[in-house]
């Protein structure tokens, strides 16, 4: 059904791109005032703005790529203002979601000691969710005043994203039940009707492979379960296919740690305010939008690359 309803709405943009492009017709025919002219102007940049969001979609070309998809963040090098910045990381995702008009839900988190976050599961369900996430996995860099110093001395600090898709079936991946170990405990966290109460969070272990996936922020038991069970069909989707083509990891990218010369994006808030990406060079002065959710131009630039690579 969602298949469905997703080649409905396909067709659904075309109709309306071919009928712009007929009225556009009989407009510039029509047309004799200067503003009857402006009008069409007008008519004909919408069209060619439509054109160029369609013309994104041609660059998803990877079997999962209209997946939903799992951004993991775990801080790397900097102590508490990697934490601080993996958080800021996680914050920014569920922005960007949010601005995609996407469902995005708290997997699993881990607080740092003092601010922030060791790491952080996030599972984001939209159409196209891989496609557009995969272009931010790899190793973040932070350049600030630290608020963590008490002299206020400039910090670089380091944070690793690791995108996933979504698999809902076993004709992606089979999980037999003699290959798991199930561990359930007390939730982690501020509190709350279901924290700290029950064994509600869930811990599977695939003992084949060693694996595991975890998740505590569902309201029960089962529904952890099930967010578990997701997390670790990815992992191992991810595995296979890593192992079937090792030069090129179309999914998680080459895993680096989370430290100095590895990073794919850089983001300067002193002593200049810039955000650059190093493989596409893309870059900007809107630290703050950035931040905020606004990476469209970042994944464009990234999925425009790779397009012309293949």
């Amino acid at each position: 059904m969602r298949e469905l309803e997703d080649a409905r709405s396909d067709v659904e943009r075309f109709d309306t791109l071919r009928t712009t492009l007929d009225d556009i017709a009989i407009l510039q025919d029509l047309a004799t005032t200067d503003v009857e002219k402006a009008d069409v102007a007008a008519l004909v940049r919408q069209l060619e703005e439509d054109l160029r969001k369609l013309t994104l979609y041609t660059y998803f070309s990877g079997t999962y790529d209209a997946h939903d998809a799992i951004i993991t963040i775990v801080a790397g090098a900097g102590g508490v203002d990697a934490q601080d910045w993996a958080d800021m990381l996680g914050r920014m995702y569920l922005r960007w979601a949010e601005r995609k008009n996407y469902r995005a839900v708290i997997l699993d988190r881990v607080d740092g000691a003092e601010a922030g976050i060791k790491s952080m599961t996030i599972e984001v369900r939209g159409r196209w969710a891989y496609g557009w996430a995969r272009a931010d996995a790899g190793v973040h860099r932070l350049v600030r005043l630290s608020p963590f110093n008490a002299d206020n001395l400039r910090q670089t600090s380091f944070a690793r994203v690791e995108v996933l898709p979504v698999v809902h079936n076993d004709l992606d991946v089979h999980l037999a039940p003699e290959d798991l170990r199930i561990d359930t405990y007390r939730a982690s966290g501020a509190g709350g009707q279901h924290v700290n109460t029950t064994d509600s969070a869930v811990r599977i272990t695939h003992l084949p492979t060693g694996l595991q996936a975890q998740c505590q922020n569902e309201r029960s038991q089962g529904q952890n379960k099930e967010a578990a069970l997701r997390l670790l069909r990815a992992q191992l989707l991810q595995r296979r296919l890593a192992e079937q083509a090792m030069e090129q990891n179309a999914l998680r990218g080459e895993v680096k740690d989370a430290q100095w010369g590895s990073q794919i994006r850089s983001y300067v808030v002193h002593p200049y305010k810039m955000v650059k990406d190093h493989r596409t060079k893309h870059e900007t002065a809107h630290v703050d939008a950035v931040l905020d959710g606004d990476l469209e131009a970042f994944m464009t630039a990234y999925l425009m690359m790779m397009a012309q690579g293949q």
